[in-house]
Parts: structure tokens; sequence; C-alpha cells
């Protein structure tokens, strides 16, 4: 799979082979949103490919003023893929955002944030290319429905997978067969319903260039992952914008929908977003050296003690909604515990097993899918070259049940933690953001940290719940 277009001569030939008559001009804001501006394949030339096309950026969040709102749009003309879903052939090109007032690159472009990432990498002498290769899962339910307003506020959401639909009567009867709470792991059908939409899914990520590797259930009830190879940081974000889209899509036209939220469900697994990252020089894997600890190099270990030693403030960026810490907490495998460990699960830091020279890596497993990815992908990579910088050891490792340990237990051990809330993690971003510099500049989290306060955080805390009138009511 991979690229379908490598130049602006290939990207026009592509076009006439496949009758393409629009194309889709793709970029992603701070939320980890993707917008879109579609052309008609008539209106494009190699000149607007090359210099880009203007577009308004004091109409995307939290990023122009209205007196400074042009802004250019420029093709990544490689990244272009047939949309596999619209009724007219449509080629789907993703852009970077382009400052005409500062004369370079946007620095709240998320997707130009990261190829700073990778530009720090390579200038630090450390390596030359950092590979990800994350495990996104998600939920599939049947109807969904939301209530937000001044004097009412609730939500609910259905899945025929869902044990509370037992004694619910279906036309046709009820069939009786659904995975349990936790017990959604890999069960065959009839118990596991969702193996012709899933294989949808994957031939269509095959379509769209993503190599796909597996479909399964997941853990919890209407849970479901897909896994992709992975790629270089950039082809890995790429890959992820790609698949949220087509399963989303797929999902809609079978009359269902799917999210990547965290914590849909309360008292049963949430949805990660498990990152594998590694990084090479000259085609050998600096993570690697047999004999040791899960055949973990120094710089392997290091880059795991600075992704643990800013995990707070990375935080802001790999789990970044308030949704986010519901799926931090303990009994439903969450990762919440800062040290590391080969094969074990409970930590936030997996070794995979088995892993020779070529695939030995590590995995950290805190992160979640509300993450603007290019953003999420850059703030782990900034953090891990800051701890092989300053060689730091992270805690670990640590080979026992994680889970089993309560909180005064994991005090006493001194082991770091997550943070419990968004708030924190913000908060702790304003304290601890040196490590994310040239990639990250001051004014870009400024208004990151800003945007979320105000977006997600204030008005979270400002809301009263249905369980808070539940338990204080009669007080």
């Amino acid at each position: 799979m991979g690229k379908f277009v490598n130049s602006i001569e290939e990207f026009f030939e592509f076009c006439s082979e496949n009758e393409v008559r629009f194309v889709d001009f793709r970029f992603t804001d701070l939320k980890g949103t993707w917008h879109h501006v579609t052309y008609n394949i008539k209106a494009i030339n190699s000149e607007l490919l090359e210099h880009g096309m203007p577009f308004d950026g004091a109409s995307i969040d939290a990023w122009q003023p209205i007196h400074k709102s042009d802004m250019i749009l420029k093709p990544d003309v490689p990244t272009a893929f047939l949309d596999p879903f619209t009724a007219d052939s449509t080629i789907i090109v993703i852009c970077d955002v382009y400052d005409i007032y500062k004369n370079q690159m946007y620095e709240k472009c998320p997707r130009s944030i990261a190829k700073k990432a990778v530009q720090a990498l390579e200038d630090s002498k450390i390596g030359d290319v950092a590979y990800f290769g994350p495990e996104n899962e998600f939920f599939v339910f049947e109807d969904v429905k939301i209530k937000d307003t001044m004097n009412e506020s609730h939500y609910r959401v259905d899945s025929e997978d869902g044990e509370w639909n037992d004694d619910r009567t279906y036309e046709g009867g009820n069939i009786g067969h659904r995975s349990r709470v936790k017990g959604g792991y890999f069960p065959v059908a009839p118990i596991d319903n969702g193996v012709d939409l899933r294989a949808e899914m994957m031939q269509v990520l095959e379509q769209v260039g993503l190599e796909v590797t597996l479909g399964h259930h997941e853990v919890a009830q209407g849970q479901h992952e897909i896994g992709v190879v992975f790629g270089d940081l950039i082809e890995a974000s790429d890959n992820v914008q790609k698949l949220k889209y087509v399963v989303k899509m797929v999902a809609h036209l079978n009359g269902k929908s799917a999210t990547f939220m965290p914590k849909p469900l309360y008292g049963d697994n949430g949805s990660g977003m498990h990152v594998h990252q590694s990084i090479w020089k000259d085609g050998k894997n600096l993570f690697y050296k047999e004999g040791e600890y899960g055949n973990l190099s120094d710089m392997a270990r290091w880059y795991i003690g600075g992704v643990f030693q800013h995990a707070r403030a990375v935080a802001a960026f790999t789990n970044p909604s308030t949704n986010s810490y519901k799926r931090l907490i303990p009994g439903f495998e969450a990762p919440s515990i800062l040290t590391y460990s080969s094969q074990n699960r409970s930590a936030s830091c997996r070794i995979p097993y088995g892993a020779g020279e070529k695939s030995t890596r590590v995995e950290m497993r805190f992160p979640d899918s509300t993450s603007c990815i290019y953003l999420g992908f850059a703030a782990m990579l900034m953090a891990g070259l800051d701890g092989i910088r300053n060689k730091i050891e992270p805690i670990g490792p640590m080979d026992d049940d994680l889970f089993e340990l309560t909180l005064d237990e994991i005090r006493e051990r001194n082991i770091p933690q997550m943070p419990h809330t968004l708030r924190g993690s913000l908060e702790a971003l304003i304290r601890d953001n040196e490590f994310l510099r040239p990639a990250f500049t001051k004014e870009m989290i400024n208004t990151y940290q800003n945007f979320k306060f105000r977006t997600q955080v204030w008005p979270y805390e400002a809301r009263p719940t249905p369980f808070e009138f539940k338990t204080m009511y009669s007080c």
C-alpha cells in the first residue's frame, strides 16, 4: 500500500485515469478535526498545487484574528487518495497551513508542528526517523441522544451489543447473544456482531492506502479495534486521520454511529490509543540492545524517562478532553501509573513481548484518540528527546500487577501518576513546556491551553450532572 502519486505530474495522470471531477483539500485544526474545501478539477493547475490556495483562518477556532485572517493551504501532493464515499470521483489531498504574515509554516497548524518535531529529531543528530504505530479503539452505537440545556442535561447511547438490551423486544425476537461488562475481548459471532462491519472498514482502509493487519471486538460492549501498520511520524498521523474518517463513514452508511470518545459507557472499559514508538538512524533501530531488560537500549529507557518526566504536560496533547480522564481511573485496565514493564499491560509503558532487533519498541498506553494526532505524537517525541539528551531514568521496571495497588501503596512506593483531570494536565503544561521547543512556540502553547480551558474545562466544571442530583439534591 502507501502512496498513489509522487509528483504533481503523476497527480494529474492519476486524476485522468480515475476520471476525477473534484479535488478535496483537507487540513487539521487544534482539536484534531479535519476541515476541507472542494475545488472543481478544472480549476486545478500546477501553480495552485505548488503555491497553495487562500482561505479564512479567522473562521477556525483559536487561529487567526479577523484583521489577519488570510492564510494559505499548501497541498502535500503525495498524500493524495481517492475518496471512497463520494458519488462523483473525488481525490483528497492533505495540506499544511502557511502563515503569509510571518512567511513561514503556521505555528498553530498541527501538521506543521509535527514536521518541526521531526526536524528537531534530525537536528539533534540522535536519529533520522521516528516510527509511530497507534492502536485506535472505538465504539459503535445504533442510537445516540444528547441534550444539554440550562435546566436539563442527559445523554443516552444504545448498542445491540449492550447487555441492557437482554429483555428488549425486537421485531423477529431477541437473539440473546451479547458480550458482557468487560467480556467483549475476542468472542466469535454471534456474540461478536461487528464482524461484517469491521471487514468493510478494513477493506475501505486498504482502498485509501493503509496496510491493515487485523480487526477484532474489544473488551467493552460495542467496542472495536482495527490495526494498521506503523509509519514515520507524519505518515502515521495522516493515517489516523484517514482511519477515523473511514470508520465513522462506514458506520454511518450502515445506519450506525462510531465514536473515538474514550469513555462513553460508565462501568465498562474505555477506548485508548496505545502508541508504539522507536527511533532509528541509518537503518538501525536505536532502541534495541540484546540482553538488556526487554532488549531495551539506554536510549530507549531514557526516551521513556523523558515522556514520564513530562507526562503531566504531554497529557494536555495526548489526553486533551475532560472525558479522557474518566478512562484513566483504576479498575478498567487504565494505564495511569508512570512506570514501564516488559509484557505487563498494567504499566503506562509496555515493552511488547518477543521484540527482536527490528521490532523492539516502547508502547505508551495512556494516550487516547481525542488527541489531535499530530500534536500528541509531536509532544511525545519532544519529551522523549529531552529524556535522551538528559539521560532521564524512568521508575521501573515493574512486573507486578499494578492494577491491584491501592492509592496509598502507589504513594508509598513513590510511583508517579498521570494527572486526574484535564485541568491538571493544562496547569502542568503552563509550568512545564520548554521541552516542546522549537516545535511548539510559546504563542501556540498559550493559545492551546486557553482554548482548552475555554471550550472544555470551564464549561464542564460549570455544569451540574445527573449524578450530583442523585447524590446531593436531598442534602
